[in-house]
């Protein structure tokens, strides 16, 4: 097997307050939704991408024929780290191929963790993002905010997107996970067996490795009663020998009621 043209590594972060910034033929703009200081310190604030009609972006692990998002944080002030919440993403099917983002609009939730509590966070960020309608084009958006204490009022915009988080394990009463790992001649087959109600048919299971030097296939999922099987394989952009930790796993399942996420897997 062989690896995609889309076969990129896989980042996480966030943007910018009163600051707006928009790509250079305009089918995308992104600004901070500056968001509110908690009661315990951190500061909830968000990204918000907004796409001319017919365009989408993409999820955190987009699929074979997405592009993976980027975010650089350097050059922030007093940010110690920051947390980001991906909203339940759509399922596409393109010329035979899945991909898995957003359309129209996203708001990416993140919670930030200031070094210094009660202080102001310079925020500044780099996004780079590929953006797709009939052609894919590569993004880069510029942002920067200042994030102050006295902002305490909820945007509805953030907590709506929050609770459109896929459900946690223990929220969808997932029973056990089971993962089978075998050779293959140029990596590695992932079969994991999910013990948990339906998402609601179709389903798809989508696994993240947790290394970005390793590409996922796009899987196969059906159902045996009450467990969804998926297998995948998995490959090493350099084509290296490589391991796979069972605890370091992530499956995201996508069903048509709701979405599930859950961390690692048993030997099985």
């Amino acid at each position: 097997m062989k690896l995609p043209a889309l076969f990129l590594a896989l980042g996480t972060s966030l943007a910018a307050v009163t600051a707006q910034a928009q790509s250079f033929d305009r089918v995308v703009q992104a600004e901070v939704l500056p968001g509110w200081r908690t009661e315990s310190g951190d500061h909830m604030a968000a990204l918000r991408i907004t796409l001319n009609p017919g365009w989408k972006t993409y999820w955190r692990a987009p699929g074979d024929a997405g592009i993976p998002p980027l975010l650089d944080w350097s050059g922030s002030g007093n940010l110690e780290s920051a947390e980001v919440t991906w909203p339940t993403p759509e399922v596409f099917s393109q010329n035979g191929m899945r991909s898995i983002g957003y359309t129209e609009e996203l708001v990416l939730p993140v919670r930030i963790d200031p070094r210094r509590d009660g202080k102001a966070v310079r925020l500044k960020a780099t996004l780079d993002i590929g953006v797709c309608r009939d052609i894919c084009v590569p993004q880069r958006l510029r942002v920067s905010a200042k994030l102050t204490p006295d902002l305490v009022k909820r945007d509805p915009k953030i907590t709506a997107a929050i609770a459109n988080r896929p459900f946690s394990a223990e929220e969808a009463g997932v029973k056990d996970v089971t993962c089978r790992i075998s050779p293959i001649e140029d990596g590695l087959r992932v079969t994991a067996r999910i013990k948990m109600p339906s998402a609601g048919a179709p389903e798809i299971a989508v696994m993240e490795t947790g290394n970005p030097r390793l590409w996922v296939a796009e899987g196969k999922t059906h159902r045996e009663g009450n467990t969804l099987v998926t297998q995948t394989e998995v490959l090493h952009g350099n084509a290296e020998p490589f391991m796979v930790d069972r605890s370091a796993l992530r499956f995201t399942v996508l069903g048509q009621k709701h979405a599930v996420d859950i961390s690692g897997c048993k030997p099985g």
